[in-house]
């Protein structure tokens, strides 16, 4: 996956931050000259915080649509669907937080089950868990927020996909990873 520049990572926050601003304010969205990259179809995740807590993270984890359609429809999506959440009201905007995190395609973590904590990087990879009729998902700055090891990061993707803990040990739950470029508006 080609990385984006640090310019195009200010274009996904505006296009993000735009995204929101129009759903939710009505505010005219940003002229935005987007580069090349923004056709690309790529996974997106959008994160908003507010004072420093979780507002909304909404995002697609495969590569279904370009990645400038992507960034908005996330963005919207993390704003008004979170379904953990009541929808951002306008009167928040200026107290919201935009992170826009770009990933790579998702790929299962091979061999057997016992030995899927040695091959999960803490830092690097995000995590999938899928298996028994659903699925969970959690972004590569997650382990590290929290200050979790491989083991604890697998089971808390477990818990994010409502399956029974230490699913991950199971030969029919599929474990995948991903890696992630993250642009955020935090200072």
């Amino acid at each position: 996956m080609q990385l984006l520049t640090p310019e195009e990572g200010h274009m996904a926050l505006r296009s993000a931050r735009g995204a929101i601003e129009y759903i939710c304010a009505k505010k005219p969205k940003p002229a935005l000259k987007l580069t090349p990259v923004f056709n690309e179809k790529r996974g997106v995740f959008v994160t908003l915080s507010k004072d420093g807590e979780l507002r909304g993270c909404i995002g697609l984890p495969y590569p279904v649509m370009p990645l400038g359609e992507a960034i908005e429809h996330a963005a919207g999506a993390a704003a008004l669907e979170d379904p953990r959440f009541p929808p951002v009201r306008k009167e928040e905007l200026d107290q919201v937080t935009v992170e826009v995190t770009i990933l790579t395609v998702p790929e299962p973590i091979k061999g057997d089950p016992p030995e899927r904590p040695g091959k999960v990087i803490v830092g690097k990879h995000g995590l999938i868990a899928r298996g028994m009729g659903t699925s969970g998902l959690l972004l590569p700055q997650v382990a590290t927020e929290y200050g979790w090891d491989a083991t604890t990061f697998l089971d808390h993707t477990c818990m994010k996909a409502g399956l029974p803990n230490r699913c991950w040990t199971y030969p029919s739950v599929e474990i995948l990873t991903f890696e992630g470029q993250i642009f955020s508006e935090k200072k």
